[in-house]
């Protein structure tokens, strides 16, 4: 934490927001895909942390090389198939878009000697395709993780431990009332989007959705609606995306995903910025998200006061999200084939996510409340 921050918190410490590493860092991992999310985010989180990264590939073998020569990566392949070949490979982390995952995943899996795949969020381009994904994991014997990395955003995981029972101990906040996500920023779209035919739900609300289900559990049902990002030129459904999410216990969570946030690009001044806030019983919680002025390293924040404070209590830390808090879902894949555990962000868990999404795209189109349920037992045939 900062020298300068308040006194020593007494809930919150470097062990409830920074991932546990596992003793060995030395299993040899092959990267699959050079894009930025690679690139700028996960090979430096990996650097940092001494993983053993010794090889990838991507289909443009300059960029490869470029990337591998950036990272002391010293092993260049061309494809897949080729990076496979390589039997002292045991994990395989996949960056690839969504709607060729599937066919990645189906080459990694036929490979004996790899153990577990790290698989980017979206896992796929539906729930449908993410179930294939997991059967063929689990049919083949092989750890899937799945890369939902804003669970390791600092401030959502010191906000978890709030809500967590600790011991004995009750959750700080109390029984949770009302939770809400507020994002107003300009993503930096990718061009295979476009082909896609979809824009923010999958790819930026996707995070927060999951952020809910990790903070909570499922859901009983969404109501969304979407309406197009004015500045996004090929055609897509889901720009602007408002989500209302309802518990069982009488929780509801409301999500707001503004990617215009007003003329900012085209001459307006500018307000940018991602809050959270979650309110308890006993307790109210609220946070920034640092995403938004990346490159900038700016850390996420988690303000919080419980019953008794007279004041916020405001723990504070260097980490921030891109690229340090990428190290966890790795982490998180090889502490799982250490320990012999599944993964906190299994394929299995996933699952759910990918039903929400799918669930929040019928909501917008049916125009009603769709139950999680509806999704769930859909087949996966």
């Amino acid at each position: 934490m900062h020298e300068d921050a308040n006194q020593q918190d007494e809930l919150i410490d470097a062990s409830t927001y920074l991932a546990k590493l596992p003793d060995r860092i030395d299993l040899p991992i092959g990267c699959i895909g050079t894009g930025f999310i690679m690139a700028d985010c996960h090979l430096p989180a990996y650097k940092q942390n001494n993983l053993n990264v010794v090889a990838i590939a991507g289909r443009d073998i300059q960029k490869a090389r470029s990337v591998a020569q950036r990272h002391s990566i010293p092993n260049v392949h061309q494809s897949a198939r080729e990076l496979l070949s390589d039997s002292k490979i045991q994990v395989i982390d996949i960056a690839v878009p969504p709607d060729v995952q599937l066919d990645v995943i189906k080459e990694v899996v036929s490979h004996s000697h790899i153990r577990g795949i790290l698989a980017q969020k979206p896992l796929g381009r539906n729930y449908r395709e993410a179930c294939q994904i997991v059967s063929l994991c689990q049919e083949r014997g092989i750890t899937l993780c799945v890369n939902q990395n804003m669970r390791f955003d600092q401030s959502i995981r010191a906000c978890k431990t709030l809500l967590s029972n600790q011991g004995v101990q009750p959750a700080a906040l109390g029984d949770p009332v009302l939770a809400t996500i507020d994002m107003r920023a300009i993503p930096h779209w990718m061009a295979w989007q476009e082909r896609q035919g979809w824009l923010t739900c999958r790819i930026m609300s996707i995070h927060h959705l999951d952020t809910m289900r990790y903070w909570f559990g499922n859901p009983e049902r969404v109501f969304a609606s979407f309406a197009p990002d004015p500045r996004t030129k090929f055609p897509h459904q889901d720009g602007i995306g408002l989500y209302i999410l309802e518990y069982a216990s009488g929780l509801r969570c409301q999500i707001c995903d503004d990617v215009w946030t007003g003329p900012a690009r085209e001459g307006s001044a500018s307000d940018i910025g991602i809050r959270w806030r979650v309110e308890g019983t006993k307790g109210i919680a609220r946070g920034t998200i640092g995403w938004p002025k990346y490159p900038e390293r700016t850390p996420s924040t988690l303000d919080y006061t419980i019953i008794g404070d007279e004041s916020w209590r405001k723990p504070r830390w260097d980490e921030v999200w891109f690229p340090d808090a990428f190290i966890g879902p790795m982490a998180d894949l090889l502490l799982s084939l250490e320990e012999k555990h599944p993964p906190s962000l299994s394929g299995h868990d996933n699952l759910a996510t990918m039903a929400l999404v799918d669930a929040c795209y019928q909501s917008a189109n049916q125009h009603r409340a769709i139950a999680l349920d509806e999704v769930l037992t859909q087949s996966s045939a």
